[in-house]
């Protein structure tokens, strides 16, 4: 058999392998996706700076710790007079100090934060992600101003797939789930027929069976991190979702509190 000479005949001798069973469809997904990160730039990643989670060193731990725990996102940027001000990194893990100290101070807690440019390539910074340990960069324009923010997990999941992290959910049919806030964390491959019967709401499944596919409708297109909605009743929040797919919804009552499932 000749030698691949390039990446269409590679593809096309691992697509035959798969048809003899020589791969399966993980391992091949996986293959798939190393060789496009080699062709994928950070910009085709990140999170856009509008959608940035972001804490002002100058508010008061008691101010922002709802925003760390509704968000439920292990690492956050510190600004300092503006959105182009990032002046480290808070790992929110570090917020226990605050519990136990009075004189918690931020500024004290931040790790430094690493810049990248949005067109470095993704397989050099994953072997950057490496090499330093560092699980997020802040993503600049050409201009020196902040574009976005990109993670490990970013990077990672255009090869894997979507990744579970602590947050998730462990089993397949834990679907819906307590959040600390209250509200409930909902996967968005939930059926609809599950969040009619748990929230009470009458979502039609004519057209789509999961509650990913009711926004999606609803939208007209894929929704973006932090978007926020009101259908029937029941406030809907993108917690995550990349650009391919929705992941994750924290669902609740229009009106502020939680509305729990029923039996």
């Amino acid at each position: 058999m000749r030698e691949p000479e390039d990446r269409e005949q590679l593809l096309r001798l691992l697509h035959a392998a798969y048809e003899r069973n020589l791969l399966d469809a993980d391992a091949l997904s996986i293959i798939e996706g190393a060789l496009t990160v080699a062709d994928m730039q950070v910009r085709d990643v990140m999170v856009p700076r509008a959608q940035m989670d972001v804490i002002d060193i100058h508010e008061a731990p008691d101010k922002f710790v709802g925003k760390v725990i509704e968000t439920a996102h292990s690492r956050f940027p510190v600004i300092g007079e503006n959105r182009d001000d990032v002046i480290g990194i808070l790992l929110a893990k570090d917020l226990l100090r605050w519990f136990a100290r009075p004189d918690f101070n931020v500024r004290e807690m931040l790790r430094p934060a690493v810049f990248i440019p949005e067109s470095k390539r993704l397989n050099v910074l994953l072997r950057e992600f490496r090499v330093s340990h560092n699980h997020m960069a802040i993503v600049v324009d050409e201009y020196g101003g902040i574009a976005g923010l990109v993670t490990i997990e970013d990077v990672l999941e255009q090869i894997v797939g979507d990744i579970e992290d602590e947050y998730d959910f462990d089993e397949a049919g834990d679907n819906i789930r307590l959040d600390g806030s209250g509200r409930y964390r909902v996967k968005a491959t939930t059926e609809i027929a599950d969040i009619n019967r748990a929230f009470g709401t009458r979502f039609p499944d004519e057209d789509f069976d999961t509650i990913g596919g009711l926004i999606i409708h609803h939208l007209g297109r894929l929704p973006k991190r932090g978007e926020t909605m009101v259908l029937d009743g029941l406030r809907m929040q993108v917690l995550r979702a990349d650009s391919r797919r929705v992941h994750t919804l924290l669902l609740g009552e229009a009106r502020g509190g939680a509305q729990e499932p029923q039996a």
